[in-house]
């Protein structure tokens, strides 16, 4: 059973419009580097140039963020949702 990637609204054009995507991977980074080898347009959003995840994407394994479980090392199991959410900064008074 593969891994669900949920992609947010900014990267679904590169996902020809899906919410989700279904990889098999056994951490964090097999999965969204297999994003990327499926769907381009989705790589320089993910990833910086040095292979590490962009600063401003915060990714999820169920409910936990990977910044405190190894990042791209993070173990994956069939059945798990990897949740892909944009930092949201600005606003006005």
């Amino acid at each position: 059973m593969p891994v669900t990637v949920r992609i947010p609204g900014v990267l679904r054009g590169a996902t020809e419009g899906a919410k989700t995507v279904s990889l098999d991977g056994a951490t964090v980074g097999d999965v969204l580097g297999r994003l990327a080898d499926d769907h381009p347009g989705v790589r320089e959003q993910v990833f910086t140039a040095d292979g590490s995840i962009h600063r401003f994407l915060n990714v999820y394994v169920n409910d936990d963020d990977v910044r405190y479980t190894g990042g791209l090392t993070t173990a994956v199991g069939p059945g798990d949702e990897i949740t892909l959410l944009p930092a949201v900064a600005g606003g006005s008074r």
